[in-house]
């Protein structure tokens, strides 16, 4: 039997199921919250909104549901990207979109889970921002803030909860090599994309004990790009 759990939030996407795969390979329990019921294939689902308090909560009830296995790192991965124009172009709704879907869920799902994660006495957060947080581009205002925004919150994290024990760190994916991206920019020299496989090893590192010393940190994961 496990004798730890991840819960890994946004683990049905392009990263997710390579996140998932990681973990369940090292013999975590994995628990992967989804809107909609789909197959058992390895990890626990629950069916979850993630944009709500409820749905946050039912997912950490689900996370901490078996003792034997308790709840030792929490991975958020959802998010969503929208290009748009420059800011004075971006409706106010697209802007507060991009928020919503990047941040929200990041801070409900750690906020229920840390008192679980500080009863473990060694738990472990993992962030996803992006490499826009500290190198933007135009066209992707809302996107830019909400990476940002993203990887701040984790630092707060980190901070707060240094005495607690629970560590939080970030990782900075540059375009991943996903089927998604590779529809979305045909033409681009996709060699030079990270894969999702390369970024779940890290991902998985810094939810382990062997990371025990790494916190605030904010790992760059841009393969070539």
């Amino acid at each position: 039997m496990t004798e730890r759990t991840v819960l890994v939030t946004g683990g049905t996407g392009g990263l997710g199921g390579a996140v998932t795969a990681a973990f369940l390979d090292a013999g975590w329990r994995v628990v992967v919250p989804q809107r909609e019921a789909g197959t058992d294939d390895g990890p626990v689902r629950v069916v979850a909104d993630l944009l709500t308090p409820e749905g946050a909560a039912r997912a950490v009830e689900v996370a901490t549901a078996e003792p034997a296995a308790p709840l030792r790192a929490l991975v958020n991965l959802v998010g969503g990207y929208a290009a748009g124009g420059l800011v004075h172009e971006t409706p106010v709704e697209e802007f507060e979109r991009m928020l919503r879907l990047n941040l929200r869920p990041t801070y409900l799902v750690t906020r229920a889970a840390l008192p679980h994660l500080v009863a473990s006495g060694d738990g472990a957060v993992v962030c996803v921002s992006a490499r826009a947080a500290v190198s933007p581009f135009p066209g992707a205002s809302g996107y830019v803030t909400a990476k940002a925004a993203v990887r701040a919150f984790a630092d707060a994290v980190a901070v707060e909860y240094r005495q607690r024990g629970v560590r939080c760190n970030t990782v900075l994916p540059s375009v991943i090599d996903t089927p998604a991206n590779r529809a979305a920019q045909p033409d681009a020299d996709h060699a030079r994309w990270v894969p999702p496989a390369q970024i779940a090893g890290v991902i998985r590192f810094l939810a382990s004990p062997e990371s025990a010393p790494t916190s605030g940190a904010g790992i760059p994961v841009y393969g070539r790009a």
